[in-house]
């Protein structure tokens, strides 16, 4: 580890975090170079729901790679980027009754909310974004503006601006209808907030706590936006592609967003891709007018396909999210009662948040749990919430051993 405190910036925060040497992983498993063997609950920030190296996509890459295929292509015509669209298009797309256009964007999430951020403001003539308290968007500057955390904000070093912040579902309390603000603040000309080109929403907040958007308030946001005559974005980068049970986090709510911004685990291998869904009638870029260098990564558009292909092509394995996410939302709230409900337990799916209410019991409840064998991350505006993102594909009994390991390493905590 010398190297890395000798040679690599004092931005690294995970190799702090977990400190071991990481050689191997398969699943839900990772091997460390001196033999450990720690079962991931963190899977990549949400990249790799189909855990490490799944073998069939593995087969995919290398196949295409020993066929000298083109890797890299800007955004030229490629097989593989035709078999990516017309994949995603018939078994993601017409099976929910939803029609978009591709935007391949750049490596990044960030990227993907940069561009449809400026895509809003060209269609609608305006500047402002809504977007939410405790919302999390990416470290670019426009990402940032939209973003609510304060760690992260001040470490721009510039004034961020062209964003408003709008108390998300439960901000204020059960009893107050944050939505109702919302419309009010903006049909009113003069409440001084500027007409927004877009609202920019999480449908589960991961970074900002795993707070959950429930149905109706999600629903009255889009109604809002579109009486406001604002594009409505999901940012589905970290909630996308199954993580909450099905493939959309919004499919839950019956949503039809403007754009849906898609990343992390979009190539299902863990490999940098992101990309905007955008309705066609929004559809009002020049051609060139937005690019970026790799926004043509063919291997993550074959590992992509392959991915669709293997897991949802049937609604079995969304089934199967779902009854794992109950199991563990059942587990977490047992573990609550078992001290007296002090914590609470959030989340939908496989996006699960256990707010230990204090950052200190949730550190050292991490710390622990590290040492034992268990990767997992905190989330929330003090860092005070453990977040649970194990692969979807995940066995029970992996998941039962991680989950112990975190039962263990809270009652140690608490001691």
């Amino acid at each position: 580890m010398k190297a890395f405190e000798a040679l690599e910036s004092n931005v690294r925060s995970y190799s702090r975090l977990f400190p071991a040497m990481f050689s191997r992983a398969r699943g839900s498993i990772m091997f460390t170079e001196d033999g450990r063997r720690i079962i991931d609950f963190f899977s990549g920030a949400g990249t790799l729901n189909y855990g490490h190296n799944d073998h069939t996509i593995k087969a995919a890459i290398a196949e295409y790679l020993a066929s000298d295929a083109v890797v890299h292509g800007l955004d030229m015509a490629t097989p593989a980027r035709s078999e990516f669209m017309e994949t995603f298009s018939s078994v993601i797309l017409r099976e929910r009754g939803l029609q978009y256009r591709f935007q391949f964007t750049g490596p990044t999430g960030a990227n993907a909310i940069e561009a449809a951020l400026k895509l809003s403001r060209k269609v609608t003539g305006r500047q402002n974004t809504i977007s939410f308290t405790h919302g999390y968007h990416g470290m670019s500057l426009g990402a940032m503006a939209a973003t609510g955390n304060h760690f992260y904000r001040a470490g721009s070093g510039v004034s961020l601006s062209g964003a408003t912040f709008m108390p998300y579902d439960g901000y204020l309390g059960p009893a107050v209808d944050t939505a109702d603000y919302l419309r009010k603040v903006l049909l009113d000309k003069s409440s001084g907030v500027d007409a927004p080109a877009a609202i920019l929403v999480e449908t589960v907040q991961g970074e900002g706590g795993i707070n959950v958007g429930s149905r109706q308030w999600l629903r009255s946001i889009q109604t809002i936006a579109k009486d406001a005559g604002a594009l409505f974005i999901v940012d589905d980068i970290q909630m996308g592609c199954g993580r909450t049970g099905e493939f959309f986090s919004f499919e839950f709510a019956a949503l039809s967003p403007d754009i849906v911004v898609l990343s992390k685990s979009l190539s299902g291998y863990g490999l940098p891709l992101s990309m905007l869904l955008i309705k066609e009638e929004l559809d009002a870029w020049r051609p060139g007018e937005h690019t970026g260098t790799f926004r043509g990564n063919n291997l993550a558009l074959v590992s992509a396909t392959a991915a669709i292909n293997i897991y949802w092509r049937s609604r079995s394995f969304s089934q199967g999210v779902q009854h794992i996410g109950g199991l563990m939302r059942n587990r977490l709230e047992a573990i609550a009662a078992g001290h007296r409900n002090s914590f609470a337990v959030r989340g939908r799916g496989m996006a699960m948040g256990f707010d230990c209410q204090m950052a200190e019991i949730a550190e050292a409840a991490a710390r622990k749990a590290f040492d034992k064998g268990l990767v997992i991350e905190r989330c929330g505006p003090d860092d005070q919430v453990v977040k649970f993102l194990p692969a979807l594909t995940i066995d029970l009994e992996t998941l039962n051993q991680g989950l112990d390991i975190f039962e263990q390493s809270l009652a140690e905590t608490l001691k």
